[in-house]
């Protein structure tokens, strides 16, 4: 979610300083994939300020101080409701210009039986959580009030309706389809062969 200086507002403006995650962790990789997605080379239309992950208050200061035009930040905060407090513009949501569907439980059978009681018991916990979301939404709201815990009930609510919401469904099936542009798209940046969306993640399992 990228943040910006008020002057910035368009993301396809050259030579401008955006403070993102390194191309080899994944929110740096879906930040590439959405700046090529506006014809912007990230290698050499910007310049990509490596951070760490972690906490995003740092790139609000520097946006602040202008050592840095925008940045890349996570869903710890609210776009929206830091842009309304700083004077920022939010460029870009990546959910609206590439999705890969990433709830769910992993396991590698290898060193985690399918069959595990625990695994078993953490996949049930999941599903819970997603039944929450989707049918629950003032509860979802309330949780997303305690945690992201700036923003006031209203703008939880508004938070909801934008990022969680439509999302997420309370089965947790996963749209192959989406799911396969995806995994492409990751493919295509990180230079590999893609797999299959069936076959990673397994419908109804």
């Amino acid at each position: 979610m990228p943040g910006a200086r008020a002057w910035l507002s368009s993301v396809s403006r050259y030579g401008r300083r955006l403070a993102v995650q390194a191309a080899d962790n994944p929110p740096g990789c879906f930040a590439r994939i959405v700046l090529r997605k506006h014809g912007l080379d990230p290698d050499r239309d910007l310049e990509c300020v490596v951070r760490h992950p972690g906490d995003y208050q740092m790139d609000l200061r520097r946006l602040r101080d202008g050592s840095i035009d925008a940045a890349y930040v996570g869903s710890t905060l609210s776009p929206e409701q830091v842009a309304e407090e700083e004077g920022f513009h939010v460029l870009a949501w990546v959910g609206d210009h590439f999705q890969i569907p990433t709830v769910g439980v992993a396991v590698d059978p290898v060193h985690i039986p399918l069959d595990s009681p625990a695994l078993q018991a953490r996949v049930r916990a999941n599903q819970r959580a997603l039944r929450t979301l989707a049918e629950q939404p003032r509860l979802a709201v309330d949780y997303i009030a305690w945690f992201l815990d700036r923003l006031t009930r209203d703008e939880a609510q508004q938070y909801y309706e934008r990022y969680i919401g439509p999302y997420y469904s309370s089965d947790g099936l996963v749209d192959l389809h989406i799911a396969q542009q995806g995994i492409d798209a990751v493919a295509a940046e990180l230079g590999v062969a893609s797999g299959a969306a069936e076959e990673m993640y397994q419908p109804g399992q």
